[in-house]
């Protein structure tokens, strides 16, 4: 009787079986809050916790292509590209959030515009409903400007630097490195608003298929643990050659260069990750900077329909984590 009911099981257990047999698959790309996973891969601290993972490197788009396409069980993005690929794709959840841009994302100019407010009748290239749109957007609120009083110009946020370098257009708004890049290509631009002058505008997180979080949640709580290892490892000073020269050799540049990038992320300390998990209005939340970004989609069309926040964000692993 035993044997009979037990055979009766095995189809339904079957996908939880085949759900545990395998490592949880990561997409994550060139971000440094999203690159500092690697520390905690090249030190083996995925295999010290007991969860096995695969962090798949990736393009930022294509991953989230990938976690869309049920190849992924979590993908690395913002609050708001995860609203979009959930409206167009595949729904997510995010358990915990790594940071908020802290400067790496720009508006840049070409020599001889000295402020933002002088962008007036001039054209900024970018990707038309990415953040960037979002962060232009935020600038012109700020300096009490218009959206008609500027022109954009639709541009892959890949190509910026060299539409910039063309003399095409005025400025551009690019994340790191393309806007690294841009500065590098045009001597004498210059930023003149970037996510530093809007913090919790952009927030970054791991955001997982609600399925494998429900069967799997004792691997991702681990998996949380791992990041907040990351996380105290990065704030003390001692480690912080090693940190860059594992976060350099990620992307292929040197340590040196990579400082800036790093500190243009704020990755946030437990104590500022609860902070941000409390529900409120404002970008000191990741609540209120999500309807900010939600509210953003639906006015551009990205989707037609506000997004349920609630339903993206679950703040439960990181308190049990961190004991709150």
């Amino acid at each position: 009787m035993k044997r009979k009911v037990l055979a009766l099981l095995l189809p339904c257990l079957a996908p939880f079986l085949s759900l545990a047999a395998e490592p949880l698959k990561i997409g994550y790309s060139d971000w440094p809050g999203w690159v500092a996973w690697e520390i905690g891969i090249k030190k083996g601290w995925f295999k010290e916790e007991g969860v096995e993972t695969e962090f798949v490197w990736m393009d930022y788009v294509k991953s989230m292509e990938a976690y869309a396409a049920g190849k992924l069980d979590a993908v690395c993005v913002t609050n708001g590209d995860a609203l979009v690929t959930g409206a167009t794709g595949k729904a997510s959840v995010a358990i915990l959030l790594n940071d908020y841009s802290n400067g790496n994302d720009m508006i840049v100019v070409k020599p001889g515009i000295a402020s933002f407010k002088d962008l007036k009748g001039k054209t900024v290239a970018l990707e038309e409903g990415f953040v960037e749109h979002l962060l232009l957007l935020k600038g012109l609120e700020l300096n009490s400007m218009a959206e008609g009083d500027i022109t954009i110009k639709n541009t892959p946020t890949n190509n910026t630097p060299q539409v910039f370098a063309s003399g095409e257009v005025d400025a551009i708004a690019a994340w790191q490195p393309n806007s690294g890049q841009a500065l590098k290509l045009v001597p004498g631009s210059k930023p003149v608003f970037t996510s530093k002058d809007a913090p919790g505008l952009i927030y970054d997180g791991l955001f997982c298929d609600p399925a494998s979080v429900k069967a799997r949640r004792d691997e991702w709580l681990k998996v949380v643990k791992v990041w907040y290892r990351i996380v105290s490892y990065l704030s003390e000073e001692k480690n912080l050659d090693d940190a860059l020269a594992i976060l350099a050799e990620r992307v292929g540049v040197k340590p040196a260069e990579y400082e800036p990038l790093l500190d243009g992320t704020k990755i946030l300390s437990p104590e500022e990750a609860l902070k941000a998990w409390e529900k409120a209005d404002g970008l000191g939340s990741i609540y209120g900077s999500t309807k900010v970004v939600d509210d953003f989609n639906v006015k551009f069309k990205v989707y037609e329909k506000p997004a349920d926040i609630e339903a993206y964000l679950d703040p439960s692993f990181t308190k049990e984590v961190l004991g709150k």
